[in-house]
């Protein structure tokens, strides 16, 4: 049974910590840690980089999540210049962060776990599971557990490419402020119920909000930035910090439910539509063809909606995605 007190030095000569645990920053200070959620195959620490600013003044905790899948990489900088603009002798309150989650994800540049695992859809995870399940649940236990929000920042898989959205309860006013806050280009009610790490949150009574900034695999100048102006706006929201609140200078496209469209076969697929496009029912969205450059199929948008992310590799098996379809 591992402890859950500082157990060594790590990288950078950094502590090594096995929990969450906010009295070890000093008040007026940053400090960054590296939290161990596990060991490798040789008993090496496998840890995560946890980064705390703990402001002179009581206030709420809010935490900062990234690379929950390991390609993610828009969210690491946001994370990254949000700790650079903090000035803890004003901050009131605490922001944690961890800037990547699924390590072996990460070191890898791919998506899943280290067994294959999608992290974001075995969330709270078991305590005696199989290597990924034991990593979510300590990270739930050891890092969730302590906040008062959530910021949890995605992008698009591999061959995607996403608006910058955000997935929310619209049906809760604190999550549905947390959704507003970040002037997106368009916000998806979504009640969490599949796994998530927001989902797991909500089931604390922690409000939280999932953040699609863009695509994998890249840093994206300006929707970083628009994510640090969101993370800012809850600050200051929040009552943690005395910034002026930035207004969108365009409005929300709001969505009740959304929802993939899928290819029947196999073949090479051309999306027709573009980000944030608005389509009208029996619209053409899509072409499949077949290696000879012969149409296989045409698709068609099933209903009314606005396109949230879409397909750009080529190559299908059946069942491949081509778009993500919102219905406002």
């Amino acid at each position: 049974m591992e402890s859950t007190t500082t157990s060594a030095v790590g990288p950078n000569g950094l502590p090594i910590v096995l929990k969450l645990d906010l009295a070890q920053t000093p008040v007026g200070t940053i400090r960054h840690y590296w939290l161990r959620l596990a060991a490798d195959g040789m008993g090496n620490p496998m840890c995560v980089p946890l980064m705390v600013a703990r402001g002179v003044e009581a206030g709420p905790t809010l935490g900062l999540t990234a690379a929950v899948h390991g390609d993610e990489l828009n969210g690491v900088s946001v994370i990254q210049r949000l700790f650079a603009d903090l000035d803890v002798e004003t901050l009131r309150g605490t922001v944690v962060a961890i800037p990547v989650v699924n390590i072996p994800g990460f070191n890898r540049q791919q998506r899943f776990f280290a067994d294959g695992s999608d992290l974001n859809h075995l969330m709270p995870g078991k305590e005696k599971g199989n290597a990924s399940q034991v990593y979510a649940y300590r990270l739930v236990n050891r890092f969730l557990k302590q906040l008062d929000y959530l910021l949890d920042l995605h992008t698009a898989s591999r061959g995607r490419v996403n608006s910058y959205y955000v997935r929310a309860d619209m049906s809760q006013e604190s999550t549905r402020k947390l959704a507003l806050l970040q002037n997106p280009q368009l916000i998806v009610h979504n009640p969490p119920n599949d796994g998530t790490f927001r989902g797991t949150a909500d089931e604390l009574d922690i409000p939280a909000i999932t953040l699609e900034v863009g695509n994998p695999g890249v840093y994206q100048k300006k929707l970083i930035r628009s994510g640090l102006v969101g993370v800012h706006n809850v600050l200051s929201h929040l009552g943690m910090t005395d910034d002026e609140l930035l207004t969108p200078t365009a409005s929300t496209i709001i969505c009740r439910k959304s929802y993939w469209i899928f290819t029947e076969t196999g073949g090479l697929l051309q999306v027709h539509v573009d980000l944030l496009e608005r389509v009208e029912k029996g619209q053409l969205i899509a072409s499949l063809r077949n290696v000879f450059g012969e149409l296989i199929q045409e698709y068609h948008a099933p209903e009314k909606g606005v396109v949230i992310g879409k397909s750009i590799a080529p190559v299908n098996q059946s069942g491949g995605r081509i778009l993500h379809l919102g219905v406002e």
